[in-house]
Protein backbone atom coordinates (compact mmCIF):
# COMPACT_ATOMS: atom_id res chain seq x y z
CA UNK A 1 0.00 0.00 0.00
CA UNK A 2 2.57 2.28 1.22
CA UNK A 3 4.72 1.71 -2.51
CA UNK A 4 2.19 2.03 -3.98
CA UNK A 5 1.31 5.41 -2.81
CA UNK A 6 4.66 6.62 -2.91
CA UNK A 7 4.82 6.25 -6.33
CA UNK A 8 1.94 8.10 -6.63
CA UNK A 9 2.42 11.00 -5.07
CA UNK A 10 6.47 11.31 -5.20
CA UNK A 11 6.42 12.30 -8.68
CA UNK A 12 4.33 15.51 -8.17
CA UNK A 13 7.41 16.43 -5.40
CA UNK A 14 10.01 15.67 -7.94
CA UNK A 15 11.79 14.11 -11.25
CA UNK A 16 12.85 11.18 -9.78
CA UNK A 17 14.92 9.26 -12.03
CA UNK A 18 17.03 5.63 -10.85
CA UNK A 19 20.00 3.48 -11.91
CA UNK A 20 21.34 -0.25 -10.72
CA UNK A 21 24.42 -1.95 -10.79
CA UNK A 22 22.51 -5.21 -11.67
CA UNK A 23 19.29 -6.23 -14.02
CA UNK A 24 17.88 -7.87 -11.09
CA UNK A 25 17.89 -8.22 -7.05
CA UNK A 26 18.10 -11.55 -5.20
CA UNK A 27 15.80 -12.12 -3.04
CA UNK A 28 15.64 -12.20 0.36
CA UNK A 29 17.93 -9.12 0.74
CA UNK A 30 19.06 -6.80 2.80
CA UNK A 31 18.59 -3.12 1.19
CA UNK A 32 20.17 -0.52 3.10
CA UNK A 33 20.23 3.00 2.48
CA UNK A 34 21.55 6.28 3.62
CA UNK A 35 19.16 8.50 5.40
CA UNK A 36 19.07 12.39 5.23
CA UNK A 37 15.44 13.74 4.81
CA UNK A 38 11.87 12.97 6.46
CA UNK A 39 11.06 12.62 2.46
CA UNK A 40 13.80 9.90 1.52
CA UNK A 41 11.39 6.80 2.55
CA UNK A 42 8.92 7.80 0.04
CA UNK A 43 11.30 8.41 -2.51
CA UNK A 44 13.28 5.26 -1.83
CA UNK A 45 9.85 3.29 -1.71
CA UNK A 46 8.68 4.98 -5.03
CA UNK A 47 11.78 3.83 -6.55
CA UNK A 48 12.04 0.29 -5.31
CA UNK A 49 8.40 -0.41 -6.72
CA UNK A 50 9.88 0.99 -10.09
CA UNK A 51 12.14 -1.99 -10.07
CA UNK A 52 9.28 -4.09 -8.94
CA UNK A 53 10.16 -4.39 -5.37
CA UNK A 54 7.71 -3.51 -2.37
CA UNK A 55 10.50 -3.87 0.78
CA UNK A 56 9.46 -4.27 4.57
CA UNK A 57 10.46 -1.27 6.22
CA UNK A 58 12.28 -0.95 9.84
CA UNK A 59 10.79 2.97 10.52
CA UNK A 60 10.97 4.51 13.88
CA UNK A 61 8.06 2.93 16.37
CA UNK A 62 6.97 6.73 16.58
CA UNK A 63 4.72 6.04 13.33
CA UNK A 64 3.09 3.08 15.37
CA UNK A 65 1.46 5.65 17.54
CA UNK A 66 -1.15 6.77 14.96
CA UNK A 67 -3.82 4.56 15.06
CA UNK A 68 -4.94 4.30 11.39
CA UNK A 69 -1.49 4.54 9.85
CA UNK A 70 -0.32 1.89 12.98
CA UNK A 71 -2.82 -0.79 11.27
CA UNK A 72 -1.39 0.23 7.84
CA UNK A 73 1.96 -0.09 8.66
CA UNK A 74 1.16 -3.68 10.15
CA UNK A 75 -1.00 -4.79 7.27
CA UNK A 76 2.15 -4.28 5.05
CA UNK A 77 4.42 -6.47 7.00
CA UNK A 78 6.75 -2.93 8.28
CA UNK A 79 8.65 -3.60 11.51
CA UNK A 80 8.42 -1.04 14.54
CA UNK A 81 12.01 0.32 15.61
CA UNK A 82 12.41 1.15 19.55
CA UNK A 83 15.62 2.52 19.56
CA UNK A 84 16.84 3.36 23.09
CA UNK A 85 14.38 0.60 24.91
CA UNK A 86 15.10 -2.37 25.73
CA UNK A 87 12.84 -4.13 23.12
CA UNK A 88 15.25 -2.49 20.17
CA UNK A 89 16.92 -5.82 19.41
CA UNK A 90 13.09 -6.89 18.65
CA UNK A 91 12.72 -5.17 14.96
CA UNK A 92 15.63 -7.42 14.15
CA UNK A 93 13.93 -10.81 15.27
CA UNK A 94 10.88 -9.08 12.93
CA UNK A 95 13.45 -8.41 10.20
CA UNK A 96 14.93 -11.83 10.06
CA UNK A 97 11.61 -13.57 9.83
CA UNK A 98 10.59 -11.34 6.43
CA UNK A 99 13.95 -12.32 5.39
CA UNK A 100 13.17 -15.90 6.22
CA UNK A 101 9.57 -15.81 4.53
CA UNK A 102 11.76 -14.17 1.06
CA UNK A 103 10.73 -10.61 1.90
CA UNK A 104 13.18 -7.71 1.09
CA UNK A 105 13.72 -5.67 3.97
CA UNK A 106 14.68 -1.73 4.12
CA UNK A 107 17.08 -0.33 6.79
CA UNK A 108 18.52 2.87 7.09
CA UNK A 109 22.62 2.64 8.04
CA UNK A 110 22.54 5.69 10.26
CA UNK A 111 19.49 5.09 11.91
CA UNK A 112 18.73 8.31 12.46
CA UNK A 113 18.76 11.62 10.16
CA UNK A 114 21.62 14.17 9.80
CA UNK A 115 21.73 17.49 12.35
CA UNK A 116 22.46 19.68 9.31
CA UNK A 117 20.06 21.96 8.79
CA UNK A 118 21.38 23.12 5.18
CA UNK A 119 19.88 21.20 1.80
CA UNK A 120 23.59 19.59 0.33
CA UNK A 121 24.25 16.10 -0.27
CA UNK A 122 26.91 15.05 2.25
CA UNK A 123 28.42 11.36 2.09
CA UNK A 124 26.46 8.95 4.76
CA UNK A 125 27.15 9.47 8.71
CA UNK A 126 28.84 6.51 10.26
CA UNK A 127 26.06 3.20 10.36
CA UNK A 128 25.00 1.54 13.34
CA UNK A 129 25.91 -2.18 13.62
CA UNK A 130 22.04 -2.93 12.94
CA UNK A 131 22.28 -4.03 8.94
CA UNK A 132 25.27 -6.11 8.89
CA UNK A 133 24.05 -7.93 12.60
CA UNK A 134 21.08 -9.10 10.32
CA UNK A 135 22.74 -10.07 6.93
CA UNK A 136 25.12 -12.17 9.17
CA UNK A 137 22.22 -13.65 10.77
CA UNK A 138 20.56 -14.47 8.17
CA UNK A 139 22.72 -14.98 5.36
CA UNK A 140 20.83 -12.78 3.30
CA UNK A 141 23.39 -10.70 1.10
CA UNK A 142 23.21 -6.46 1.53
CA UNK A 143 22.25 -4.85 -1.25
CA UNK A 144 23.90 -0.85 -1.36
CA UNK A 145 21.52 1.90 -1.81
CA UNK A 146 22.28 5.60 -2.44
CA UNK A 147 19.51 8.01 -2.81
CA UNK A 148 20.35 11.91 -3.27
CA UNK A 149 17.80 14.97 -3.48
CA UNK A 150 15.53 14.26 -0.65
CA UNK A 151 16.91 17.14 0.97
CA UNK A 152 15.34 19.30 -1.52
CA UNK A 153 12.08 18.70 -0.79
CA UNK A 154 12.49 18.87 2.96
CA UNK A 155 15.65 19.34 5.71
CA UNK A 156 16.53 21.16 8.38
CA UNK A 157 14.19 22.72 11.28
CA UNK A 158 10.25 21.86 11.93
CA UNK A 159 9.35 25.04 9.26
CA UNK A 160 11.76 24.39 6.99
CA UNK A 161 10.59 21.05 6.29
CA UNK A 162 6.80 22.54 5.68
CA UNK A 163 7.78 24.99 3.79
CA UNK A 164 9.91 22.55 1.62
CA UNK A 165 7.04 19.66 0.97
CA UNK A 166 4.44 22.68 0.35
CA UNK A 167 6.75 24.41 -2.01
CA UNK A 168 8.08 21.36 -4.07
CA UNK A 169 5.17 20.85 -6.56
CA UNK A 170 6.34 23.75 -7.74
CA UNK A 171 9.76 23.21 -7.36
CA UNK A 172 10.12 20.31 -8.57
CA UNK A 173 13.81 18.81 -7.50
CA UNK A 174 15.49 16.52 -8.87
CA UNK A 175 16.10 13.01 -7.27
CA UNK A 176 17.94 10.14 -7.80
CA UNK A 177 18.30 6.21 -6.08
CA UNK A 178 21.09 4.46 -7.10
CA UNK A 179 21.43 0.28 -6.43
CA UNK A 180 24.44 -1.13 -6.19
CA UNK A 181 25.72 -4.67 -6.61
CA UNK A 182 24.50 -7.35 -4.07
CA UNK A 183 27.54 -8.13 -1.62
CA UNK A 184 28.13 -10.89 0.84
CA UNK A 185 29.46 -9.26 4.11
CA UNK A 186 32.96 -10.62 5.81
CA UNK A 187 32.88 -12.15 8.80
CA UNK A 188 33.05 -10.45 12.08
CA UNK A 189 30.85 -7.29 12.90
CA UNK A 190 33.24 -4.71 12.51
CA UNK A 191 34.31 -5.60 9.23
CA UNK A 192 30.78 -6.75 7.88
CA UNK A 193 29.79 -2.70 9.48
CA UNK A 194 32.70 -1.30 7.25
CA UNK A 195 31.75 -3.06 4.00
CA UNK A 196 28.31 -2.06 4.16
CA UNK A 197 29.30 1.56 4.90
CA UNK A 198 31.73 2.01 1.99
CA UNK A 199 29.71 0.26 -0.41
CA UNK A 200 26.48 2.26 0.66
CA UNK A 201 28.23 5.56 0.40
CA UNK A 202 29.65 4.47 -3.33
CA UNK A 203 25.72 4.35 -3.99
CA UNK A 204 25.57 7.39 -2.83
CA UNK A 205 28.24 9.03 -4.69
CA UNK A 206 26.86 7.52 -7.93
CA UNK A 207 23.49 8.64 -6.93
CA UNK A 208 24.36 12.52 -6.31
CA UNK A 209 26.97 12.54 -8.54
CA UNK A 210 24.12 12.54 -11.22
CA UNK A 211 22.75 15.38 -9.40
CA UNK A 212 25.88 17.52 -10.29
CA UNK A 213 26.64 18.04 -6.37
CA UNK A 214 29.82 19.07 -5.50
CA UNK A 215 30.08 16.69 -2.35
CA UNK A 216 29.86 13.61 -5.15
CA UNK A 217 32.07 15.20 -7.31
CA UNK A 218 35.54 15.88 -5.05
CA UNK A 219 37.13 13.34 -3.07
Amino acid sequence: MFSRTAAAVVPAFGRLTTSTDVSSLPAPAVLVANHTSPADPAVMLAALRSMDIEPVVLATAGLWRVPVLRYLLDRDGHVPVHRRTSRAADSLDAAAAALAAGRHVLIYGEGRLPSRTDAAEAAPEPFRSGPARLSLASGAPVVPIGQAGARRIASGSRAKHIAGFLTAPARRPRLHVHVGAPLHLPAGIEAANASTHQAVVSAWRVAAGRLLEPAALTR
